[in-house]
């Protein structure tokens, strides 16, 4: 085990942890970072920026929500649950698409939602607010269609890290397995080219049981900025120090293998 490599990564996680709640920037558009941070008014807002952040730049992904809202005057909820798919995915495609993949991820909106309002009285709050354990927390969220294990996970941690939401426990918050935490890890720890997602998860587990998820966000920041696919800008990175891929590369390993992933784009916001 890397142990200085545990401690850097837990000790960045513990700091975001404590550090006091901010307007989190997930787009570069003010109003439409105001509207996702409203866990008060817009609870369903943020919810379903999350959903949307796949196969496509974060940051407009992100943006999705604030689109829809000037395509049909608001983001109230009762609003959203008078529109058919028909009528999303004519929002979600004119006058310009607002996803790469206009058809499905309109069919998550719509179907987001009619549960939000069929299983929670149209208040997406419902989903955390009542300080469920991890595991309830994160299996509500599997509940809606086309949620998978990273945006799950995606969606717990910022709602635990950023916004102080309180659960009864946070040891089912894994780490979210996109193109860039995988590589981090698998560099900074020196694990297997061959390592899948479930030894990653289990990995992730063994570093902090309690809250494995808590080493997230920085895996994949550092991914993002520094620990490309290829020509990674390991000089620039901080954690250069720690990282076993970095040490080698220093001492002249030409012929490390590189591992193959997304690109930054597409591969989800934290």
């Amino acid at each position: 085990m890397n142990e200085a490599a545990k401690r850097f990564f837990i000790e960045a996680g513990q700091r975001l942890l404590d550090k006091r709640a901010d307007v989190i920037d997930f787009t570069d558009d003010e109003a439409a970072n105001q509207l996702v941070n409203d866990l008060q008014n817009y609870p369903h807002a943020f919810l379903l920026a999350c959903f949307m952040d796949r196969q496509m730049p974060a940051r407009k992904a992100w943006m999705i929500p604030h689109e829809i809202k000037k395509r049909i005057g608001s983001f109230d909820f009762d609003a959203l649950a008078q529109l058919s798919e028909e009528q999303y995915l004519k929002h979600f495609s004119e006058p310009a698409k607002l996803h790469r993949y206009p058809a499905k991820m309109a069919n998550y909106f719509f179907t987001a939602v009619q549960r939000i309002k069929s299983e929670y009285g149209g208040d997406a709050s419902r989903i955390w607010r009542d300080s469920p354990s991890s595991g309830e927390l994160i299996y509500r969220l599997l509940q809606f269609p086309g949620v998978g294990q990273k945006i799950a996970t995606m969606t717990a941690n910022i709602l635990v890290r950023h916004f102080h939401v309180q659960c009864a426990d946070k040891y089912s918050i894994d780490v979210s397995i996109d193109g860039l935490v995988p590589r981090v890890l698998k560099r900074v720890f020196g694990l297997s080219e061959a390592a899948d997602a479930t030894e990653l998860i289990y990995f992730a587990r063994s570093l902090n049981p309690e809250y494995p998820g808590i080493i997230d966000y920085e895996a994949w920041d550092i991914g993002s900025n520094w620990c490309q696919p290829k020509e990674p800008q390991c000089s620039e990175c901080r954690a250069k120090q720690i990282c076993m891929y970095a040490d080698k590369r220093s001492n002249n390993a030409s012929h490390l293998p590189v591992t193959r992933g997304g690109s930054p784009e597409g591969e989800g916001g934290r």
